[in-house]
Parts: C-alpha cells; structure tokens; sequence
C-alpha cells in the first residue's frame, strides 16, 4: 500500500509540474504582448523563474520514477 500510495503522489506533482511549466512558458509568451515595460520586466522575470523551478522539480519527480523502475530506488519514501 505504501508503494502504490509513492507513485500516486509522484504522478500527481509530475502533473502538477508539467502544468506550471506550460503555464509558465503561456505566461512568457503573454508578456511580450504587454505595452508597459515595468509590467513586461516582472511578468517576464517571473514567468521564467516559474519555469525554472517547475522543470528542475519536474525532472527530480522523473528521476525518482525511473530509478524506482530500474530498482535501484527500492527504498524510496
């Protein structure tokens, strides 16, 4: 049980990762449709801060998961 309750949660924020990253890359590509630059400035900074933590979280959550595969990660809780 606590093995299958592991990979729900691991694919759920596997989600939830690849969501804010696709959200983040649309918000990044909303920002340059912005005419103030202060606004420009702060959605583009912020979009890109929200893609670099959603993909480095995204891509942890999927090495986990192929090390659990392989059987290397049997341990993992």
């Amino acid at each position: 049980m606590s093995s299958f309750l592991w990979w729900v949660g691991q694919i759920i924020a596997t989600l939830m990762g690849g969501f804010f990253l696709l959200f983040g890359i649309h918000l990044l590509i909303l920002a340059y449709d912005l005419d103030d630059p202060f606004w420009f400035i702060m959605t583009f900074f912020a979009s890109s801060f929200m893609i670099l933590i959603s993909a480095a979280l995204l891509a942890g959550f999927i090495v986990k998961m192929i090390a659990a595969i392989r059987g290397s990660g049997e341990n993992i809780q």
